[in-house]
């Protein structure tokens, strides 16, 4: 099967010689919708429906249904749906309803197949098994190995091969292979090596003559990169995890497909602003030789389906006064966007990490340390609602409490900038102390200048901070934090302790004040 994207002017040729072989295929496919079931405002947080009714709110299920349908209708040919991961977790509905409402609509829309995402196991290997219940799809990951837990075994396969109209399609799907760090698979469930599992799950289909294989995948772009370039024998990558926009738009980072090593690689973005679709040419020995589309904007000249419409009102009933609840007003918007807060100080960052510091002062806690990757969304000025603290801070994480020596804090801060480059979750945003990172350091190498309570770090001296127990139980590589002195995990939820914060300081008034120090590269 050859890797190589042939130009437009090559395609035709293909096609001109054996126009009768050619087999072109349209794909429809989402990523990291994270329970986005509700549209959602420009900054990516909740819309309020008198905004939706103005036309400036994006996404939702009902648009995606919509979208979907059309996309079905147009297309000349065969169709393929599939999800690359992380339809769970990101807002109330997920609190209230599990994966059940994934599960529902996924169904509804006929989906052909779908990637684990590592927040697939927010709820442990149970709450991926009761979504499985729920769905006939195939839920696809190569390299984990379940067959230890007796939910999921034999339930999560490493391919699918989906028969349109007699052509084989081959699916074979690979998970990010820290999401014990980033989730909780739990023991039961053992990761391996995405690229050399994806290749033995390749092999095995090409022996099995099938010529037309996709990688679906929840490793983020900088890995599907790597994928591309060390893989054989795969045609395209549809990926997920890093929630990379592609396409020629503003704020793209790339062209879309991203083309590495002659594999094209699609995602689009996430939260349902955009639905991906592509149309692709194959010749009768499986080269891919045509590739044409683009993300659709999920924005108000799509329609919203009527009865998801009602369906969702139906469901939101019962998260409605919480979510209306409102808790302060902020003179501006909250920045907490995952380009920002995953790689320098952010507005955002800087107020759940006072919001700790501020709870626990009066215990003797000298500094708060949280992560990136747990910031879920930017609040916009105006009123702030419970909802949009909880859809910010939607893992219902509580304070955590503990004693670690100094050389233990500036440990926790290296891992917390040691995966800068790929947008790590665990980037550290601290109150109480301050710090420089230098990017271009050898990892392990890149914290200087750390203070604590306006004083340089004591690497012997112990201190007592405060972060929440995901990251105090090693979540995001934080292991060092473990095994600390007087650790108390059962603290107060973090939004609630975020919200009363905001309320005892409303009007508040977003800030940075340069607590983290990013070096520019020479």
């Amino acid at each position: 099967m050859s890797l190589r994207l042939m130009t437009s002017a090559a395609a035709l040729m293909v096609a001109a010689g054996a126009a009768s072989a050619d087999y072109s295929l349209t794909i429809l496919h989402t990523n990291d919708f994270h329970d986005r079931f509700e549209p959602i405002s420009a900054y990516d947080s909740t819309c309020s429906d008198e905004d939706n009714e103005a036309g400036e709110c994006f996404g939702g299920i009902a648009r995606m249904i919509t979208a979907i349908e059309e996309a079905r209708g147009a297309a000349e040919g065969d169709v393929l749906l599939l999800d690359a991961g992380d339809q769970f977790q990101g807002s109330l509905f997920f609190t209230q309803y599990g994966g059940e409402l994934a599960a529902e609509f996924m169904s509804q829309l006929n989906y052909d197949a779908m990637a684990v995402g590592n927040h697939e196991f927010d709820k442990g290997p149970e709450g991926l098994a009761a979504f499985l219940d729920m769905v006939e799809f195939p839920v696809l990951s190569a390299n984990i190995d379940v067959s230890g837990n007796e939910m999921l075994a034999d339930r999560v396969e490493a391919s699918t091969v989906i028969d349109l109209d007699g052509e084989q399609i081959g699916i074979v799907s690979v998970l990010a292979e820290d999401t014990p760090e980033t989730s909780s698979p739990g023991e039961t469930v053992v990761f391996s090596s995405a690229a050399e599992a994806a290749q033995a799950e390749v092999d095995r289909l090409t022996e099995d003559g099938v010529n037309k294989i996709i990688l679906l995948t929840h490793v983020g772009l900088p890995a599907d990169k790597r994928l591309a370039e060390e893989l054989t024998g795969v045609d395209l990558i549809i990926g997920g995890h890093s929630h990379t926009l592609l396409g020629d738009m503003d704020g793209a980072e790339g062209p879309y497909p991203t083309e590495v090593n002659g594999v094209p690689i699609l995602t689009a973005y996430a939260y349902g602003k955009y639905l991906g679709e592509v149309e692709v040419t194959f010749d009768d020995e499986g080269n891919l030789t045509e590739l044409t589309g683009a993300p659709k904007l999920l924005d108000a000249s799509v329609a919203e389906d009527e009865a998801a419409v009602a369906r969702m009102d139906e469901l939101a009933g019962p998260l409605e006064e919480l979510r209306s609840e409102v808790v302060a007003e902020t003179s501006a918007p909250i920045e907490g966007d995952r380009t920002v807060c995953r790689a320098v100080e952010c507005p955002m960052g800087v107020l759940v990490a006072d919001a700790m510091l501020d709870r626990v002062a009066d215990q003797g806690v000298v500094a708060a340390i949280t992560n990136g990757g747990g910031l879920r969304a930017t609040i916009d000025a105006g009123e702030v609602t419970m909802g949009e603290v909880l859809t910010v801070l939607p893992f219902q994480n509580t304070l955590s409490t503990f004693e670690v020596t100094g050389k233990t804090i500036v440990e926790a801060l290296e891992n917390g900038v040691s995966q800068m480059e790929d947008g790590g979750g665990r980037f550290p945003q601290v109150a109480g102390m301050s710090f420089t990172v230098d990017p271009s350091a050898e990892v392990g190498s890149r914290i200087s200048e750390v203070m604590i309570a306006g004083e340089p770090i004591d690497e012997q001296a112990t201190y007592m901070l405060v972060s929440n127990n995901y990251v105090r139980n090693g979540g995001d590589g934080y292991s060092m934090f473990v095994d600390a002195e007087n650790a108390y995990d059962y603290g107060p939820d973090l939004a609630d302790v975020t919200a009363e914060y905001l309320a005892e300081n409303t009007p508040y008034e977003p800030y940075t004040d340069g607590r983290i120090t990013v070096l520019e590269a020479e």
